[in-house]
């Protein structure tokens, strides 16, 4: 299950050089893009990798807003709502590869930065996801590392699920799995055979067994599961990601 209890000021350092080195490794791929690579398609069903990359941005936004939030306890102007998200989305897909680029960095940047400024005793705070459900404000940090690592992979640029680090892989599976069990997924046993690691599910159903990028490969649609063993024909996994579980009131 989610851990639900507040980290610490030493696994938020952890955690901030982590999302450092995603957004350093998705800097150096994007150095050399080009106009054409830029409107080329992703591997997302109608998103080139211009959507991919004012996604990042847009995403990166709405992260500061919710600990800028946290940390002041005021709203810092108008939210953007699913509308308005999908119509920056449209807009901003089309601009030339720097312009996409260099919106990217400056929202990364000011992300960190908000990041960095806000005072140990607030990241508990708890805050809402567009969507509703509510987290402590340190799970934006989370949530922003698995937006990097995902949709670094979705650019189709030479960045793969093989190129994900351990610990965010076995961060990922305790949190996608737990998810799933609380949602009935019907799997009765996930293994990772790389981490020594497995998980129970269900009381009944296929096993999987793989590596853990593997796993997490196919647990969050960017892999089939022709990469894993199993005694039965395995189940198409829900959306992904979830909202965690339990989750926080």
């Amino acid at each position: 299950m989610t851990d639900t209890t507040d980290l610490d000021g030493a696994d938020i350092a952890v955690l901030l050089d982590d999302i450092q080195r995603s957004t350093a490794r998705l800097s150096v791929t994007l150095d050399a893009l080009t106009i054409l690579e830029a409107r080329e398609p992703s591997t997302l069903p109608g998103w080139s990798r211009g959507h991919v990359i004012t996604h990042l941005a847009r995403s990166a936004d709405a992260y500061r807003w919710l600990l800028t939030l946290a940390r002041t306890g005021t709203e810092p102007g108008p939210r953007a709502d699913a509308a308005a998200l999908d119509r920056a989305l449209r807009e901003g897909a089309a601009r030339n590869a720097a312009e996409l680029v260099t919106d990217l960095r400056r929202s990364l940047d000011r992300l960190l930065d908000e990041a960095r400024a806000m005072p140990t005793q607030h990241w508990p705070t708890l805050v809402s996801a567009l969507a509703g459900w509510r987290h402590p404000a340190w799970y934006t940090l989370h949530r922003a590392r698995r937006e990097l690592e995902t949709h670094h992979v979705d650019l189709n640029l030479g960045y793969s699920s093989t190129d994900w680090s351990t610990g965010y892989v076995t961060w990922a599976l305790d949190e996608t799995i737990a998810a799933l069990t609380a949602g009935d997924f019907p799997v009765a046993r996930i293994e990772a055979t790389d981490l020594d690691r497995h998980w129970n599910l269900a009381p009944t159903g296929p096993t999987a067994t793989g590596s853990g990028r593997a796993l997490l490969a196919w647990l969050s649609g960017r892999g089939p599961d022709t990469h894993l063993l199993s005694d039965r024909r395995l189940p198409t996994p829900p959306k992904w990601p979830r909202p965690p579980a339990p989750g926080w009131s």
